[in-house]
Parts: C-alpha cells; structure tokens; sequence
C-alpha cells in the first residue's frame, strides 16, 4: 500500500463528522449585482488582438439567474483581467478577485505533467503497458493492456468506474461519502474493455485515476505531494492543492457555490470530490492556473522535448484530445484548452501554443455541469477574437 492510500484511508472517518457538522440549506432571493472590476488590457508592440469590450460586457451581466460569479485573466501579448458578481448569495458581498475555487479537470493537465516528467527521467516509458507498473491492476479479460500514452490520451478502453450519482441532484445526496480512488478502478476493470486499446478516443476520468495511482507506485510517494514538488511549487502556484482527502471544504477565501437541487437554489460548495482525485480534485485560483499554462508551454513543466508528444492528437477517428489538452480551432488559430466541471464551479484554461494569446476563467454557475459551451462562448472566446 502506498502513502498515498494509507492517508486516504485514515482520512477516511473525517468526512463522516464534518457530514453531521456542515449543513447546506436551499436559498431564496437575489443578491444585489455588484460592478465589474477590470484591468485595462495592456498593449504590446504586435500584439494578437482580443475583444476586451466583450468580456467587459459579459461581467457586466453577473451576477445573472446561473452566474454568481465570474473571474477572468487573459495573458500573453496583451494582459487583462476581471471579476464581477457576489461570493456570496445570501450576504451580496463582492467576487473576490483572487478567490480559490474547485477547478475540476483541469487538474487533468497536472497529472500529465508529473507523468511527462517521469518520463523525461526515465522512469516511466510512455509506450509501455500499464501493467508493467501496476501488475495487479488488470484482470485476464484485458488480454492487450493499456499503454501509459493511451491512458493520457483517453484512448486506453476503460470504462468509467463507480461513481456517486450521474447528475447533480443525484451525487448531492452522498455528497459527503466517500468514494476511493481504488474502488473507482476496481469497479471500472471489472466490466472488461470498452474497445480495444488505441481503436477509440473516449474522455473520462478513469484515465487519470489510473495514471494517480501509477504515479504513487512509480515514486513511492502521494500523487498530491508528487503534484507540490514538481508543478505547484516550482511555478509558483502558492494557492493549489488539494483537500485534505475527503475533507469537502474549500480552506481560504472563496466563493460560495449554488446548483439548482429539486427546483430550488441550493449552496453546494462543501462536497467531498475525493473520488476525482487525480482526475479532478484540484482547487487553485486563476492566477496559479495561468501560472501552469504558461508553465506548461513554456518548458517548465512539461519537458520541452514532451511537449510535442502532450500535443499530438492521435489518429482516431474524431479524435481532439492530445494528452489532457483540447485542440481547437478558432478563426483559424489553434487553440489548446481544457474544461473543468464541478457543482457550482465552470473553469477554464486555454492558449495559442506560442503563448500569444492565454485566458483563464472561473466561473460559479448552477449551470456548471451541463452543457459548459454557452460559458465558454461568453466569457473565453472573446480572448481569442481577432
């Protein structure tokens, strides 16, 4: 057993007590909208334009009946950032600029990198079968094992594993159980392949689990430990980590969350995501998020020799993913992003490979597990407008 599973299971019994000492109630009302506070955009000789008055124009409608909240950052050739909103539907306070918040699979892009890094150091091939470093991991109904590239580019035939719930109404109910990142797999090699490795790209989390617990065999250390030591710490990213296992609060300042639960506003920020883990489980703030993208493009880290590798797209039919990232193009620029979705909580993270354009955005909407485009289009597009 690992470090890592051994503070899992003895953080196990926490959750329990805070589940009788943390109550959320619906709410009623509208808190008053508060002004949007901007930076100016900052020019630069050259500079790649962006539609700076549309993101203006999508804090000056927050808070609205979904947003609450919304925090911005665009970077690269040109800086400007904004919040607007409340942190708190009750009180009316105001967003806090530099507010933490649970950004979902973002976390995803960490993962990839401490498993590049590994790489990079040798300990890791990424064309070697899963098995090789987790023997126990598969039963004899995977006759053709993963290897650890399919696993970052969601191409490895798992199925998804268990879970609390598919919707949202459905995982509040059991938001303080707790669900381990072992049992998540075991419930997922269970039920065979899905397709043979590489034949299909299919996103889920079940990729990254597995990739976690690859990185605990592979260091001998905690996944969330090995994430400080060589991206958090390393970029600067003083306000990321992770809960302390299935403890379902946010510590610091932060906004309060709302999701609509049998027709009513209901505040589901303290939930225990400890079964995301590697895949999902990440809270940060917005300057630590484009701390990491410019980390990640910019050789820090990812391995510049792995970058290339994190940003193919492997030939699949309707493949998009290369490893964790999104390719995009828009107005004819490649864009590479990546989403994160929890109750309550919409991030985003996104830039042009040469880093000429970056945005970061968290926002809090109780639309945030559904279809995230129209967010995407209102508040991250516009960075990228000509």
């Amino acid at each position: 057993m690992t470090s890592g599973t051994t503070a899992r299971a003895r953080a196990t019994a926490v959750s329990a007590l805070l589940a009788s000492t943390l109550l959320l109630v619906p709410l009623a009302g509208t808190a008053a909208a508060h002004p949007a506070r901007v930076s100016p955009a900052v020019s630069a000789p050259g500079a790649a334009g962006f539609d700076a008055a549309a993101l203006e124009r999508a804090l000056a409608e927050v808070p609205d009946g979904d947003v609450s909240a919304a925090l911005i950052r665009v970077g690269g050739k040109g800086s400007w950032s904004g919040s607007a909103g409340v942190r708190d539907l009750r009180t009316g306070s105001p967003a806090l600029p530099h507010a933490r918040f649970r950004a979902g699979s973002t976390t995803k892009v960490v993962t990839a990198a401490v498993v590049l890094q590994l790489v990079a150091e040798q300990r890791v091939d990424l064309d070697a079968p899963v098995s090789r470093y987790l023997p126990d991991l598969l039963p004899p109904s995977f006759t053709e094992p993963p290897t650890v590239r399919q696993l970052l580019t969601y191409t490895s035939g798992l199925r998804p594993g268990a879970s609390l719930g598919s919707t949202t109404e459905e995982m509040y109910a059991h938001r303080f159980e707790t669900l381990t990142p072992e049992e998540v797999v075991a419930a997922s090699v269970a039920q065979g392949p899905a397709h043979e490795p590489g034949d299909r790209q299919v996103y889920g989390n079940i990729h990254y689990t597995v990739l976690g617990m690859l990185i605990e065999k592979v260091t001998g250390d905690s996944y969330e430990h090995q994430a400080a030591v060589r991206v958090f710490r390393p970029l600067g990213m003083r306000h990321t980590g992770f809960p302390g296992g299935p403890d379902p609060r946010i510590h610091g300042p932060h906004h309060r969350a709302y999701a609509d639960i049998g027709g009513r506003t209901t505040d589901v920020t303290e939930w225990n995501m400890s079964d995301r883990w590697a895949a999902g489980d990440m809270i940060s703030t917005t300057a630590d998020l484009e701390r990491l993208v410019f980390g990640v493009f910019g050789g820090k880290a990812v391995p510049p020799s792995l970058l290339d590798q994190m940003l193919t797209v492997p030939d699949v039919d309707g493949a998009t993913y290369g490893m964790a990232l999104e390719r995009f193009v828009i107005d004819g620029r490649e864009i590479w992003g990546k989403t994160g979705s929890r109750p309550g909580y919409h991030t985003v993270l996104g830039a042009t490979r040469d880093l000429s354009r970056t945005v970061v955005y968290s926002v809090n909407a109780k639309s945030a597990r559904e279809d995230g485009f129209p967010l995407v289009q209102r508040f991250a597009l516009p960075a990228f407008a000509s």
